[in-house]
C-alpha cells in the first residue's frame, strides 16, 4: 500500500507564504516525477509545478517566479514553497507522484487527498 499525504495548506493573507509538503509512505522503491496540481472552485485541475527524479523543475506560467518546488529523497518528500500569494491562488492543491513499488518493475501514479489553500485579499 502506498499513500501520498499533503499538508501545509491554510488561510493566509495576500502577499503571504505557505509551504506545502507531500510525503509518500509504503513499499516504495523509488519516486520519479512529482507534480503539484491545483483545482480552484469551478475550474479544471491545472499543473502548478513539477520536479523530475533528477531534480529538473518546471512551473506553470502563472507562478511567475513566486513558487519553488523541491524534494528530499531521504524523506520521500516533495515541497512547494509559495510566496507572494494572491487570492487567485486559492484552490485545493494536490500532489501526484509517479513511483516504483518494491518488487515491481512498473511505474504507478498516485494522488494525495489534497490540501486547501485560501488566500484572502
Amino acid at each position: 500500500q502506498v499513500q501520498l499525504v499533503e499538508s501545509g495548506g491554510g488561510l493566509v493573507q495576500a502577499g503571504g507564504s505557505l509551504r506545502l509538503s507531500c510525503v509518500a509512505s509504503g513499499r516504495i522503491a523509488s519516486i520519479n516525477d512529482v507534480g503539484w496540481h491545483r483545482r480552484a472552485p469551478g475550474k479544471q485541475r491545472e499543473l502548478v509545478a513539477g520536479i523530475t527524479g533528477g531534480g529538473i523543475t518546471n512551473y506553470a506560467d502563472f507562478v511567475e517566479g513566486r513558487f519553488s518546488i523541491s524534494r528530499d529523497n531521504t524523506k520521500n518528500a516533495v515541497y512547494l514553497q509559495m510566496n507572494s500569494l494572491k487570492p487567485e491562488d486559492t484552490a485545493v492543491y494536490y500532489c501526484n507522484a509517479v513511483l516504483q513499488r518494491l518488487g515491481s518493475p512498473w511505474e504507478y501514479s498516485y494522488w494525495g487527498q489534497g490540501t486547501q489553500v485560501t488566500v484572502s485579499s
